[in-house]
């Protein structure tokens, strides 16, 4: 009743060895954590079929898939009824016996979590895991996707760390092994980028690739998303399948507003640190508790600089299924804008290199959430094209280049009456054409000095006096 070894398996090779070295030494109590579609699956069948445990544990080796289970009874059953005992109403002390009498055996438990999570269900299941343990011929690997493993167990130490995405040496190679080397390394790059190297993501694109070419896909995948590849009937082939069952955690059921906070996350590909996440006054109450739930469940992780990010596939479902709400948008807002005008204010000074930071580490979440209010008509437009106006300045001065913030500003303008906003974003149009063309249009110049007949403000005319 083995699953069969996976065929095509790359970039766990670390934890492969960290697995094997910590049955070199005792009869082990693993975790196997991460995000739904990140490949703990393949990795425990990987080691089931491993030599070194095939020679050490012979045909004493179960696999129990724990997805239909819904309680310590159910849990039981399924793996007597791998090791071939007599149906019952509860299995639990046959199941103990069993192993008890037995051999050194390894029983690895599959998805864990769906009958861990509940909170009915969970403490009879750490004390069952725990009386396992007790076992000391018996060896247990488990699965979960999350960042936490249950108590009551005295895992082996040291302990595993969250599966990763996939190195890109590692994903290319999966997604060639898939669809043959028969597609331009650029290609292969920009669908890859889709997934941000998450096995499940590869996997299902790859195949779609190999149907219909790269271009195609990366031209459905603007409109379709994450549907694209979630046509699967379950979590194993279907990604937004994996992704709901995550977002459906008792975890996140426990602090509901933190499903907010991932909406938010989709808009930010460069996430949020602490200090953002504290400062920017959201309308969450418990802004780091609900962080906290979405790093145990895996639907975000803490980067290298310790910032707060969701996947491209997690954030392309929310984006798609779970927007963010105005009022969860409008203190980023504000926010951003604060940090541009404490920028603009600190020029030719020392503490100029501080808000330049903040700006940069934030910089394509910037460009997001300014895309979203002018695309969309905002409610608070107004604010909108001034933070826009001071983005794009703050991106040509420091090395970005111009935006294209400006153009779907240009399309706004008609329609506002406010006549000094309307000279600000001109100004703004001017800097661009002195910095990048060599002749300035007549008109931009006429434009704004019309709209100077209707306020006064010497700085913003000063943008203009070369051309007066």
């Amino acid at each position: 009743m083995l699953p069969a070894e996976p065929k095509i398996f790359h970039g766990r090779n670390s934890q492969l060895a960290d697995i094997l070295k910590l049955f070199r030494q005792e009869t082990p109590r693993i975790a196997i954590l991460g995000a739904g579609g990140m490949g703990k699956t393949s990795l425990a069948r990987i080691v089931v079929h491993h030599e070194e445990i095939t020679t050490k544990y012979h045909g004493n080796r179960f696999f129990v898939t724990c997805d239909t289970a819904s309680s310590k009874p159910e849990l039981a059953g399924l793996i007597g009824a791998h090791l071939g005992l007599k149906p019952g109403k509860d299995l639990t002390q046959a199941v103990l016996q069993h192993f008890s009498s037995s051999p050194p055996t390894l029983l690895i438990l599959d998805n864990l979590e769906t009958v861990w999570e509940p909170t009915k269900s969970r403490k009879e299941i750490e004390e069952f895991l725990s009386l396992l343990t007790d076992i000391n011929s018996l060896a247990l690997v488990i699965t979960m996707r999350g960042a936490e493993r249950p108590s009551k167990v005295q895992w082996t130490r040291p302990f595993l760390l969250p599966l990763p995405p996939l190195a890109q040496d590692a994903a290319r190679k999966m997604f060639i092994d898939i669809v043959d080397d028969k597609h331009s390394l650029e290609e292969v790059d920009q669908v890859l980028g889709l997934t941000d190297n998450m096995p499940l993501s590869i996997s299902l694109l790859a195949h779609l690739v190999d149907m219909e070419g790269c271009p195609q896909i990366l031209s459905r995948w603007e409109t379709e998303k994450t549907s694209l590849i979630s046509e699967g009937y379950d979590r194993r082939s279907n990604l937004e399948l994996s992704i709901s069952l995550s977002l459906s955690s008792p975890r996140i059921a426990s602090i509901p507003q933190s499903k907010d906070l991932l909406a938010l996350l989709s808009m930010l590909p460069d996430g949020l640190s602490d200090v953002e996440l504290k400062q920017t006054k959201f309308p969450i109450k418990d802004i780091l508790g609900c962080k906290a739930a979405l790093l145990r469940t895996m639907l975000a992780y803490s980067d290298d600089h310790k910032r707060l990010r969701a996947l491209v596939p997690i954030r392309e479902y929310m984006g798609r299924l779970f927007p963010p709400e105005n009022q969860m948008i409008q203190p980023l807002l504000k926010h951003f804008h604060e940090l541009l005008e404490s920028y603009s204010a600190a020029l030719g000074t020392t503490s100029g290199t501080v808000p330049i930071n903040r700006i940069t580490s934030n910089y394509t979440n910037i460009l997001n959430i300014l895309r979203y209010g002018l695309q969309r008509e905002y409610h608070n437009v107004v604010d909108v094209i001034y933070c826009a106006c001071d983005f794009d300045r703050f991106s040509m001065r420091t090395g970005h280049g111009t935006t294209t913030l400006l153009a779907d500003i240009t399309t706004l303008l008609p329609s506002l009456g406010d006549h000094r906003l309307k000279a600000y974003s001109i100004a703004e149009l001017f800097r661009s054409w002195q910095t990048y063309s060599n002749s300035i249009p007549e008109s931009l110049v006429l434009e704004a000095l019309n709209h100077f007949k209707y306020f006064h403000d010497p700085d913003l005319e000063g943008v203009f006096s070369v051309q007066h």
